[in-house]
């Protein structure tokens, strides 16, 4: 189990976190119409991210760590809808909602394969 500042080591933290500060300053050029709209939502998705990883990390055991992962992940596959939907949209720029779509689906893979691990170093019940 890691230990509460250990999730800053991790790999899938650090490109989490990244990515969240990728969505905000992407966002800060959305229509002020959409501030209480699509920007909060992905402000949240990207955010939520990196936070459901550092508060996993602090729980007591690899199956609560392992619920605070699927939320990321879940919280990544709505990111990936956000921004195509704000590409679509016009509010981004193509190339700039696909650099962080890509961002988004591999932390998604990477998230699947941490939540994978902790779930079979879990015991089993005969």
């Amino acid at each position: 189990m890691l230990g509460v500042s250990d999730y800053e080591r991790l790999d899938v933290w650090r490109a989490a976190h990244a990515l969240a500060l990728d969505i905000y300053q992407a966002t800060s050029i959305f229509p002020a119409t959409e501030r209480y709209g699509l920007v909060s939502q992905m402000r949240r998705s990207a955010a939520s991210i990196p936070m459901n990883i550092a508060e996993g990390s602090g729980r007591s055991t690899d199956l609560d760590y392992a619920r605070f992962i699927a939320n990321a992940i879940g919280s990544a596959s709505e990111l990936e809808y956000q921004l195509l939907l704000a590409a679509e949209l016009g509010y981004c720029a193509g190339e700039i909602a696909d650099r962080n779509r890509r961002q988004a689906a591999e932390i998604r893979r990477m998230l699947t394969a941490l939540r994978s691990y902790l779930v079979q170093s879990l015991p089993r019940s005969r």
